[in-house]
């Protein structure tokens, strides 16, 4: 069983930063893939970002490339998504995901979730 807790969000105006972490329980957490992802309300859960196990390999959304980065310190249990350039189409509730495998994109391949962060990015 893994446990994960994320934390960071928060409301911020268009083209503020903010860095959500996720600190996962568990002495595996370094052979698990990370992802991201976002639920707005009335909407899907979508994909954002994921990193692989060793963090030698990343993936994103293309809505967020070039301003979001994912990242993981395995010594601390934790993923971080540094976010820049907010803008109000960002807001919705973040999730941290976990898996032995490297799912990427797919919303299936996760095992283990988090309870959600709420980011809120006024215009």
């Amino acid at each position: 069983q893994v446990q994960l807790v994320e934390s960071g969000g928060g409301l911020v105006q268009a083209g503020g930063s903010l860095r959500l972490s996720c600190a996962a329980s568990g002495r595996t957490f370094s052979s698990y893939a990370m992802g991201w992802f976002r639920q707005a309300p009335g909407k899907d859960r979508d994909f954002v970002a994921a990193i692989s196990a060793s963090g030698g390999a990343t993936y994103y959304a293309d809505s967020v490339k070039g301003r979001f980065t994912i990242s993981r310190d395995n010594a601390k249990n934790t993923v971080y998504l540094q976010m820049n350039t907010l803008k109000p189409e960002d807001t919705a509730v973040y999730y941290c995901a976990t898996s032995p495998t490297f799912p990427r994109r797919d919303y299936g391949g996760y095992v283990y979730w988090g309870q959600g962060t709420q980011v809120t990015v006024s215009s």
